[in-house]
């Protein structure tokens, strides 16, 4: 049985891959070329430190997932679009279910940070790197 950690990072992952016509991977490193429809990779990030509440005892956490976007550059020097396609299609696949059926309380998608990135030998890329912040209860951060 997993964690609920482990749980809800699956089903995260599960949520972005069915819902992207991009190649979405986990914690994966950014290969030579990105496919023309794109790239998502999927950070576990960090759950942070819980906010505990006893009897029961009870641990809150906000974990700051982060998701990771790649477009190719067109050879006109474009992509933005794509980019910004990209992250709306990411946008509505958190909105569908912000309860991950239930595994977390909500989702909160931060506003992305966009840029470029030079690969050697390869085509240059654009980029987007959002956090997700995911709100969970466990009594055991290791089983539950």
């Amino acid at each position: 049985m997993s964690s609920r950690r482990e749980a809800i990072l699956g089903a995260l992952f599960q949520a972005l891959d069915n819902a992207l016509d991009a190649n979405v991977r986990r914690n994966e490193v950014l290969p030579e070329k990105v496919p023309a429809a794109g790239l998502v990779i999927l950070r576990d990030g960090d759950p942070g430190e819980p906010d505990v509440t006893l009897n029961p005892r009870t641990e809150f956490y906000a974990h700051r997932v982060e998701i990771e976007v790649y477009v190719p550059r067109d050879p006109t020097g474009g992509g933005e679009a794509a980019l910004d396609t990209l992250l709306g299609s990411i946008g509505a696949a958190l909105r569908i279910n912000p309860s991950l059926g239930g595994l977390a309380e909500n989702l909160t998608p931060s506003a992305p940070e966009t840029g470029a990135l030079a690969i050697e030998g390869a085509a240059p890329v654009l980029t987007a790197r959002l956090v997700v912040t995911v709100e969970y209860l466990v009594s055991d951060p290791l089983s539950d």
